[in-house]
């Protein structure tokens, strides 16, 4: 008949003292099942008997809930799922081991129905709250399910039969390929695609290792690593990662997967016995390598592991799928750091390659581009000495943010020095450029060219300062009082319209002494949005008082810092100390090899011991200066410049590269990773320290404060 299934011989069920080879088997077994719907096993349908005998050989978690109370009677795979309610939950009716989910949407109401109406059902992906083993963590679980009746050999429906695979792991693969997908939206740059990729990769896949690789555009490749177990903090998070060069020819697994443009799987071997650098690569027995999947980059992905692993279809689709967004990122960052790299050439053109270097004042600048940094900025900032001894200072603001704002930003910067090199006086230097400005507009055929510019004379003997301003905001004066305090005042000079329209500035001459420190700014210092200029204002005139010394370089750090929030708008600042007495400086160029921090340290040690720097200072200074240029040369991977600047207040040092390392973030003092220590040291060693993006690359600097004691007044002298 239809549904019978006694015609088939079915070995007898093993007795209670029969070995079964699994402790779920052995309780099921155990259990007094005389008091239940299913009776003593030997009273069992041959049917019902099939049955059990399938759940308890079977690998996969399965369930029969018998009978009218749906009596629960399972299999190993399944007690795992029930955590600690096992094996208290055989013989037990379903509704009561699940009562915390019964009432759940696919539960309790999809067994019912199965077994009231015989209808199979298929649930492809549900989330149960699962606690496993002993542990109390509840976490979400992701099955697929299916609920079959079971017939007894008469056809009758007596119960359901539960099969379940859990899907978590591959739910949570899919989960993270969306976010990955997110996360590689946001970048900018291959750095920050590597990052991203490798981070992926290993909390994905678990591999022992992660590699990415590029072509370098011109031949040759670079590839970055990640090894599991590594420890990484905020600051490794955030500083480029550190990658190996590698001839065109290398024979790399992912390499080669990028130049024929197909994956490699291998289940057991040494895929990196040819490449290998270090006893991370040899351990490698298994690696999937993909290529990336993009005409405009060439490069790859890959994971390894150090046991044999076998590459499922649907871990394989998986990598293939990641492969393809992170070679749609990297195309997008390649694009990005070409246009880039356009744009800073550009910016550097037209800018000062360096500021004056003088006794009484000193100076310097701080350029942070706007928008994404993919765009020429039109703010500008100069100072150059003038016929008559004075120091001409300025900066303006052309409105835009692309190569032809950045255009007549040069043409303004050029046609004012030479107007003032012919006459110094600052309305007169306005006034000239006004003129040019309205040519500018003109042959543009625009009147919608907008230029604001401050600009002014310093006199140090005189110690005075003439200004005039067109349209621009006004700079600000940070005076030493008598008492050894500060505080900081705008200087009121008169704003005339900006140039292009006719209008001519008047001037105002002030006192600047010795002790007094000039602030020039863009207005993307203190403008933001939903925020009045006058609270940016008064917010910047506040921190540049209450700072702690009127150096130019830590001003233009507070500065730039000063207003909270984020702005589109590029920031320029330029800050000019009359110091009290001349500082000595000196400065060294340091080559991209191995050797070089320790060069500096003992190019440092003798240049200060000869200057009669306290021990005290020295051991400081020498430490956080090799911990920066060794940054420098690591990260940056470009020579670097180490300057070191002595007043009778402060030991200024500063490491300058010409790489693309972007902001650089402190780093907690007590992490273990090597890439972060350095800035930790400078926190706890320096007085004040800083980064200052450029158009040339990053400057990291600090400032140590001379005990008052050793300040006397024959250190500089001689």
């Amino acid at each position: 008949m239809p549904g019978t299934v006694g015609r088939v011989p079915t070995p007898a069920t093993p007795g209670p003292g029969a070995s079964t080879g699994s402790g779920a088997a052995a309780a099921v077994l155990a259990n007094d099942w005389a008091g239940t719907a299913l009776g003593p096993p030997e009273g069992w349908d041959v049917a019902i008997r099939a049955v059990v005998e399938l759940i308890l050989a079977s690998p996969m978690p399965m369930a029969l809930a018998y009978g009218d109370e749906l009596v629960l009677l399972y299999n190993a795979g399944y007690a795992e799922l029930l955590g600690p309610k096992h094996p208290h939950a055989l013989g037990r009716p379903a509704a009561e081991v699940f009562a915390d989910i019964w009432a759940l949407p696919g539960v309790g109401a999809v067994m019912e129905r199965t077994y009231r109406q015989g209808v199979p059902f298929l649930e492809k992906e549900s989330t149960v709250p699962l606690v496993r083993g002993h542990s109390a963590t509840v976490e979400q679980a992701v099955f697929t399910r299916g609920y079959s009746p079971v017939r007894d050999s008469a056809g009758r429906i007596v119960g359901v039969l539960t099969v379940a695979a859990e899907t978590t792991h591959v739910t949570e693969q899919l989960q993270s390929l969306s976010e990955v997908a997110a996360a590689l939206a946001g970048t900018l740059t291959l750095d920050d695609v590597a990052r991203v990729a490798l981070r992926y990769a290993i909390t994905t896949f678990d591999p022992d290792q992660a590699s990415f690789a590029v072509d370098e555009g011109g031949g040759g490749w670079r590839m970055v690593r990640r090894v599991r177990g590594e420890l990484l903090d905020e600051a490794d998070e955030r500083l480029p990662p550190l990658w190996r060069r590698a001839p065109t020819e290398w024979s790399a697994p992912v390499v080669r997967a990028a130049r024929s443009g197909g994956p490699s799987f291998t289940g057991d071997g040494r895929p990196l016995r040819e490449t290998a650098v270090d006893r991370h690569d040899q351990k490698i027995r298994s690696m999937a390598a993909l290529p990336l999947g993009t005409s405009v980059v060439r490069g790859g992905l890959a994971v390894g592991y150090q046991v044999p692993h076998t590459w499922s279809p649907a871990e394989r689709a998986l990598l293939a799928a990641s492969a393809e967004l992170i070679g749609q990122a990297a195309e997008r960052a390649r694009r990005f750091e070409t246009q880039h790299g356009t744009a800073q050439l550009l910016q550097r053109s037209m800018l000062p390659e360096h500021l004056p270097d003088l006794p009484r004042l000193r100076i310097a600048a701080r350029y942070d581009p706007g928008v994404d940094g993919n765009a020429a900025g039109g703010d500008f900032y100069d100072a150059f000495l003038l016929p008559n001894g004075g120091l001409g200072v300025v900066l303006g603001d052309v409105a835009g943010h692309d190569v032809q704002a950045a255009a007549r930003m040069g043409q303004v910067r050029a046609a004012l020095r030479a107007l003032a090199l012919a006459d110094p006086a600052p309305d007169a230097v306005l006034a000239g450029l006004d003129r040019l400005v309205t040519s500018l507009g003109a042959e543009a055929g625009t009147h919608e060219l907008f230029v604001t510019v401050a600009f002014g004379v310093i006199d140090a003997e005189r110690r005075e300062l003439t200004l005039a301003s067109a349209g621009h905001p006004a700079p600000l004066i940070r005076r030493g009082d008598p008492d050894g305090r500060s505080h900081a005042e705008y200087v009121d000079v008169p704003v005339g319209p900006p140039l292009g329209l006719g209008g001519r500035p008047g001037t105002t001459t002030v006192a600047f002494r010795p002790g007094d420190t000039l602030l020039l700014f863009s207005d993307g210092v203190v403008e933001r949005r939903r925020h009045s200029l006058t609270a940016g204002l008064a917010t910047l005139g506040d921190a540049v008082a209450k700072a702690g010394s009127g150096d130019p370089r830590a001003l233009c750090a507070v500065a730039t810092a000063a207003v909270p929030g984020g702005t589109e708008d590029d920031v320029a600042v330029l800050a000019v100390e009359h110091a009290l007495k001349p500082s000595r400086s000196a400065s060294m160029e340091v080559p991209a090899e191995p050797t070089a921090p320790s060069r500096v340290r003992h190019w440092m040690t003798g240049q200060l011991t000869e200057w009669r720097v306290p021990e005290s200072v020295i051991g400081a200074a020498v430490l956080c200066t090799s911990e920066l240029t060794t940054n420098a040369l690591l990260h940056a991977g470009t020579a670097a410049r180490v300057e070191i600047d002595l007043s009778p207040e402060r030991l200024l040092v500063s490491v300058a590269d010409s790489g693309t390392r972007g902001t650089v973030t402190r780093a907690r003092t007590d992490t273990l990773s090597s890439r972060g220590r350095g800035l930790g040291l400078i926190e706890e060693l320096s007085d004040a320290w800083g980064t200052d993006p450029s158009v040339r690359g990053s400057t990291v600097w600090f400032e140590i404060l001379t005990p008052p004691a050793e300040r006397s007044g024959d250190r500089l002298t001689g």
